[in-house]
């Protein structure tokens, strides 16, 4: 009986050292929470400032070209000469194809020769009806050959001047579509030419901007291929008419091209300056989190600074100060001077790029979360870490990585 009660008297002693043994680990850990203090959430920020911002239309239209055409012939015929190069600038007026026409200069010979006889014969008929040599009658059937064979040389004169293709106006030609000694149908495709400079940019744009537009109004126009390149020009042309599809109206611009980089088929960002410039409150938009309730952003402040406000709000409320020293989540309150996140409901106005305009909310030099507010609520302790910022561009470009 002794040995058992020995037994258990030794059993309960190991019971209470293990006990005591974790119960100081416990400790242990508490005190080392307790010394590393309030947990902190790695932030970016931006301070908001002020910005002029011109008021813009924006759209997106297709360059053309102020003339162009693919110049095909209107007969049939087998190409005897190419006078031009793939990519040569050309006047109005130049050769640049010649089609086979032997045969139909030749019938034009014959044709001019006969006119020659027909005008011969009509003078000498009109000699001698002057003499009272021959009729009236006579005379007006050479009168009326003449004009046969002089109809027939002018529609053979057409017919080879068909067959010699000639510049309708000045322009970049393309890439030569066809070879000598090929044949070619009529509409056959020989080559593209196309005035650049100037060229058109058209676009279209809601009715309800109809009235912020007008003839002259300058433009600016950005094209990928050249990132860095602002094309300027004005509008030359409202259409008269709204589509009643879409209730878009169609607008044309024209934009200088003096050295060929804008070419016809191109897609454009087309900007239109309207009004004064306005001074704006910007944030980069990651800053801004949309909520249905209305939209936020997290604002840098102290944990002293943000207590204060929360006692002021409660004594105008008529309450009693909070003096809780702990969070929501259990955890001890930061100290006084440590950086804490404040949720403030703002009002938001137009965007630029990756910018978004503030009207209330937030003052000018506010220090406003820009990323990682996933992991905040009103309170949370802060570490600032500015290495990486959100886009903040008022004019972005598309990059390949």
């Amino acid at each position: 009986m002794k040995r058992w009660g020995i037994l258990a008297l030794v059993v309960v002693a190991l019971v209470l050292v293990i006990g005591g043994i974790k119960a100081w680990s416990v400790y242990s850990m508490i005190q080392g929470f307790k010394a590393q203090g309030v947990p902190k959430e790695t932030v970016s920020t931006y301070k908001a400032s002020y910005q002029q911002w011109r008021p813009t239309l924006d759209a997106v239209g297709s360059l053309r070209a102020v003339q162009g055409a693919d110049l095909s012939p209107e007969l049939a015929g087998i190409v005897d000469e190419i006078g031009f190069k793939s990519g040569d600038d050309v006047k109005a007026g130049a050769v640049l194809v010649k089609l086979r026409a032997a045969d139909d200069v030749a019938r034009l010979d014959a044709l001019r020769a006969s006119a020659d006889l027909a005008q011969t014969v009509y003078e000498r008929d009109k000699s001698q009806l002057a003499a009272h040599a021959i009729s009236q009658a006579a005379l007006d059937t050479s009168d009326a050959n003449l004009k046969t064979a002089k109809a027939q040389l002018a529609e053979q004169q057409a017919l080879v001047a068909k067959k010699i293709i000639r510049a309708p106006f000045s322009g970049h030609l393309g890439i030569r579509a066809v070879d000598p000694g090929q044949y070619v149908a009529p509409g056959t495709k020989l080559v593209t030419l196309q005035q650049l400079d100037p060229i058109y940019v058209d676009f279209t744009l809601p009715q309800q901007q109809l009235a912020q537009i007008a003839v002259g109004q300058k433009v600016s126009v950005h094209n990928d291929s050249y990132a860095d390149t602002q094309f300027a020009g004005e509008i030359t042309a409202i259409d008269p008419k709204v589509d009643p599809d879409t209730r878009n109206v169609s607008v044309q611009a024209t934009l200088k091209n003096p050295q060929h980089r804008l070419l016809p088929g191109m897609y454009a960002d087309v900007q239109i300056e309207v009004g004064e410039p306005q001074r704006y409150l910007t944030l980069p938009q990651t800053a801004i989190t949309f909520n249905p309730y209305g939209e936020t952003v997290f604002v840098v402040t102290t944990a002293a600074r943000l207590k204060a406000e929360a006692d002021e709000k409660a004594k105008q409320a008529g309450e009693k100060p909070d003096d809780d020293k702990s969070s929501d989540s259990g955890a001890p309150e930061a100290a006084g001077d440590q950086l804490v996140s404040k949720q403030v409901l703002v009002t938001v106005g137009p965007t630029r790029g990756d910018q978004i305009a503030v009207l209330k909310g937030v003052q000018e030099g506010d220090e406003v979360v820009t990323s990682g507010q996933i992991k905040l609520k009103n309170g949370s302790a802060i570490e600032i870490n500015n290495d990486v910022q959100p886009l903040n561009d008022a004019d972005p470009k598309p990059t390949e990585e």
